[in-house]
C-alpha cells in the first residue's frame, strides 16, 4: 500500500480496505498491515484481487473519491465515483489543451524529450559495456546525435517539428539497435523497425511487449479521468488511443526495449521460439508469449527513482504516476507536464 501524488495505490493480493473512523485499515489474512488518513486522498487505485468494503466505498462515493479496480495486469477494469466529481472538468480541459497548438506543443515536446533520454540512456550504456571499439564509436555517435536532438526540440516552433526531432531520434537508434544485442545476432539483429506485421524475431518480440506497455498506459489515463483517445503527439484516429500512445513513449527505452535487450542477451528467449508466417510476418509461439508475460510482470515490480516525487516506485506504477501528473498540469495545479526519466 503506498501513497504517491495523493492517491494510494493497493497491489497486495488479497488485501482487504475497510474503514476504520477516518482512517482506512488494510488488513492480510486477518492482520492489519498498515493505516493511512483518509483527509488527503483523492482517490485509491487498486491491482487485482483487493476486498473494499461496502462503508469505505460508500465514504469514498460521499466525499467525491474515486476508487480505480485494475486486474493483475494493471488494466483497467472500472472506476466507481460518487454523484459529483471534477472528472468531466478535467476532460474539457484535456480537449481544450488538445486544441490548442501551443499547449499541445509543449506537452508532446515534453513526452518526446523523456523518450530521447531515456533511450539515450540505454545507448549509453551498451557503449561502455562493448568491448569493440568500432561498436564503441557508433553507438557514442548516436548518442551524441540524441543529444542534438534534445537541444533542436527546444527550439520547435510547431508540433510537426516536435515529430521530425522524435522522427530522427527514433531512426538514429533503431539503426544501431542490432549492436545492443550481444546474443545470437544472426538470429535478432532487427533490420530496422517493421510492424503490422513484424518481419523479424526482434520485432515480433518488441511489439508484443509494445502492445504489453500501451495497455498500461492507456488503463492509467482512464484510471485518473483523462480520454486516452485525446493525445498531443499523437493525431487521434478512430481506435487509436492517441494519449495512451504519448505516456508509452517515454517508457519505451526504460521497460520495454531493456526487458526485450534483456531476454534475448540472458537467453531467455530464443530463436526457436517463433513461428514464421506465409508472407513473412513473425510470431511468438504461446509458450515463449507466456515467458515474456511472466518477465514483463516482474520487470513492472523493479523499483526506481522517480525524480519528481522524490522517491523509489516500482516501474508497473510509473505510467499511472505520469497519468496523474500530466492530470495536474492540465488542471493548471502544475505550469508543464515532466516526463519520466530513467537514472
Amino acid at each position: 500500500m503506498r501513497e504517491l501524488l495523493n492517491t494510494l495505490y493497493v497491489t497486495t493480493d488479497r488485501a482487504y480496505l475497510h474503514l476504520d473512523h477516518d482512517t482506512i485499515r488494510m488488513e492480510v489474512e486477518g492482520e492489519t498491515r498498515s493505516r493511512l488518513p483518509l483527509l488527503h486522498l483523492g482517490s485509491i487505485v487498486c491491482f487485482g484481487n483487493i476486498l473494499i468494503s461496502p462503508a469505505l466505498l460508500h465514504r469514498c462515493a460521499e466525499d467525491g473519491r474515486s476508487v480505480v479496480l485494475l486486474d493483475f495486469a494493471g488494466r483497467f477494469k472500472a472506476r466507481l465515483e460518487g454523484p459529483v466529481n471534477g472528472n468531466v472538468l478535467l476532460r474539457l480541459a484535456q480537449y481544450a489543451a488538445a486544441a490548442d497548438a501551443k499547449a499541445a506543443r509543449a506537452v508532446a515536446r515534453n513526452c518526446v524529450a523523456g523518450k530521447i533520454q531515456n533511450t539515450r540512456q540505454v545507448v549509453l550504456r551498451a557503449a561502455r559495456e562493448t568491448a569493440d571499439l568500432q561498436e564503441q564509436a557508433r553507438l557514442s555517435a548516436v548518442a551524441d546525435g540524441m543529444a542534438g536532438s534534445l537541444e533542436r526540440l527546444e527550439r520547435c516552433a510547431e508540433i510537426d517539428e516536435v515529430r521530425g526531432c522524435e522522427g530522427d531520434a527514433a531512426r538514429a537508434y533503431f539503426d544501431v539497435f542490432a549492436l545492443l544485442v550481444r546474443e545470437d545476432r544472426e538470429a535478432f539483429a532487427p533490420q530496422g523497425r517493421t510492424r503490422r506485421p513484424p518481419l523479424d524475431r526482434m520485432n515480433a518480440l518488441l511489439s508484443f511487449v509494445y502492445t504489453l506497455l500501451r495497455s498500461d498506459c492507456v488503463s492509467a489515463a482512464e484510471g485518473v479521468g483523462l480520454d486516452p483517445q485525446i493525445g498531443f503527439l499523437h493525431v487521434p484516429r478512430p481506435g487509436r488511443p492517441a494519449l495512451g500512445l504519448d505516456l508509452m513513449e517515454e517508457l519505451r527505452g526504460v521497460l520495454a526495449d531493456r526487458l526485450v535487450l534483456s531476454l534475448v542477451n540472458r537467453r531467455q528467449v530464443r530463436r526457436d521460439d517463433f513461428v514464421i508466417r506465409e508472407g513473412g510476418a513473425v510470431h511468438l509461439t504461446d509458450a515463449a508469449r507466456k515467458e515474456v508475460l511472466v518477465a514483463y510482470q516482474r520487470r513492472k515490480q523493479d523499483e526506481v527513482q522517480h525524480r519528481v516525487l522524490g522517491k523509489k516506485i516500482p516501474l508497473g506504477l510509473v505510467p499511472h504516476v505520469q497519468a496523474r501528473l500530466l492530470a495536474r498540469h492540465l488542471r493548471g495545479d502544475v505550469s508543464e507536464y515532466l516526463p519520466f526519466v530513467y537514472r
